[in-house]
């Protein structure tokens, strides 16, 4: 599977560079001519609910008028992920979220529904309890939001999903979209593994938390979304639960990981929302999640904004030589 090759600026036009997020047209400083608007690289990374503020960064940039060329996504990043490659604008993933968390007891009784039936169905698998089957909740909590193949989205996608006997990243590119990004939600412990091509995969955040390294397509700026956040107190309980221990746990190392790619693959701009006091199934507090992140929209519209003006409004002469890559977090804290 294609990886992201190494990205490069595209050709200068003549012209002024439109100011994003004003709504007007700016002018060019003298000697400058404007470049084209940029190729956007959009990652998503893994972080069950705390994904859930993946909707208010997708907010900021239809708000500028900007779409991504292309997307990667591991976990609950893969799968809004790929409802922007489908076509979905963020407020259209917002109202669709809400549709299916915003009822608590609705949803409660669509997760009833999903339950093994027997206990043998429970002890029938290496993988510990984990028999849930995450194509059933992907159709129950997604439905057509996830196109059935990839040839079917508009944006060029990545979903990322482990090779769990292969101990590596499996890039999915092409064939049945919504089984890869079954496979890249298949959390141990929760989910049955799910097999394409031969391969048993689990959740993409084991290996990949946030693919940065694994676009579709090249592209000119990278802006990854991080919600892996760390394990906090909750309710005042000085000891996590076996539940809560084990989600902790894999949050650290998922840190560790997510620390060593964005050295390989540094972003443009990395966002970090303050989901730490989110926990990783908080999915029936979509509501008050989304509320909470309405700061992230508007910092990322800042921030986007600004990077892509100072991108268009390069001179010519940058395009002669190497330079420095540009390096600009965006860091909403933690916690």
């Amino acid at each position: 599977m294609p990886l992201m090759k190494m990205r490069k600026h595209v050709s200068s036009k003549a012209g002024c560079a439109r100011t994003f997020g004003l709504g007007t047209e700016g002018k060019c400083s003298e000697g400058r001519k404007a470049m084209s608007e940029p190729r956007i690289g959009l990652v998503l990374g893994g972080g069950g609910a705390r994904g859930i503020t993946h909707v208010p960064v997708m907010e900021a940039l239809d708000d500028l008028g900007l779409t991504p060329t292309a997307i990667a996504g591991t976990s609950i990043g893969a799968v809004y992920g790929a409802g922007r490659a489908a076509g979905h604008t963020g407020a259209d993933l917002r109202a669709m979220t809400l549709e299916s968390f915003g009822n608590r007891a609705a949803a409660l009784a669509k997760l009833w529904a999903l339950r093994p039936k027997k206990l043998g169905d429970l002890l029938t698998s290496g993988f510990g309890l984990g028999q849930i089957d995450p194509e059933k909740i992907l159709a129950t909590f997604a439905g057509d939001a996830i196109r059935p193949r990839y040839e079917d989205l508009a944006i060029p996608l990545t979903v990322v999903a482990t090779d769990f006997y292969g101990g590596r990243a499996a890039l999915l590119t092409s064939g049945d979209l919504r089984r890869a990004v079954a496979a890249s939600m298949a959390i141990p412990t929760l989910f049955r593994p799910v097999t394409i091509d031969g391969r048993v995969l689990v959740d993409g955040g084991i290996v990949e938390p946030v693919p940065v390294g694994a676009l579709p397509v090249e592209v000119d700026l990278l802006i990854a979304v991080d919600v892996v956040s760390y394990p906090e107190p909750a309710d005042g309980k000085a000891l996590p639960g076996a539940l809560e221990a084990v989600f902790g746990a894999s949050q650290l190392m998922m840190q560790q990981l997510a620390a060593a790619r964005f050295e390989r693959h540094p972003p443009d701009v990395l966002i970090r929302p303050p989901v730490n006091h989110i926990r990783v199934l908080d999915f029936l507090e979509a509501k008050r999640i989304l509320t909470e992140s309405e700061s992230v929209k508007e910092e990322a519209k800042r921030r986007i904004a600004r990077l892509v003006e100072a991108h268009m409004a390069e001179p010519v002469a940058s395009l002669e030589a190497p330079r420095r890559r540009r390096w600009l977090p965006l860091m909403l804290g933690r916690g």
